[in-house]
């Protein structure tokens, strides 16, 4: 008899820790992932990379230093680029002719600084005031 019991009170804790465990595990949640989402991704970081590379370029360098504009400023725009702005910067860099690369790339930030300004999120040209 004291066996049962002792038997039936362990059921009952192994039942207790047995049902702790499970609550504490949280629900897994699976989806799909389709592959113009995953190639957009992709693309994204390629892009950034690609951009980042631009400024390796000692004309580049050479004309945003003449500027004023320090180069930590320009990677960290780029890193906050939407996916929207990186295509629409890419767009504007392939539709540029062959010799207007490094030009247009220069021209690309500024214009990106100087919208960046207005809408308050940088402050890197005294002349540009914010809209707000």
């Amino acid at each position: 008899m004291l066996k049962k019991t002792l038997l039936r009170h362990l059921a009952a804790i192994l039942a207790a820790v047995q049902l702790f465990a499970f609550v504490q595990i949280p629900a897994a949640n699976a989806a799909m992932l389709g592959t113009a989402e995953v190639v957009a991704e992709q693309r994204q970081k390629v892009d950034r990379v690609d951009l980042r590379r631009m400024l390796d370029d000692q004309e580049v360098q050479k004309r945003l230093a003449a500027l004023g504009v320090e180069r930590s400023d320009v990677e960290k725009r780029i890193d906050s680029l939407t996916a929207e702005e990186l295509a629409q910067f890419n767009d504007q860099l392939a539709e540029a002719p062959a010799g207007a690369g490094v030009a247009g790339v220069i021209v690309l930030f500024l214009v990106i600084f100087i919208v960046t300004d207005m809408l308050c999120a940088t402050d890197i040209f005294s002349f540009v005031k914010c809209l707000n």
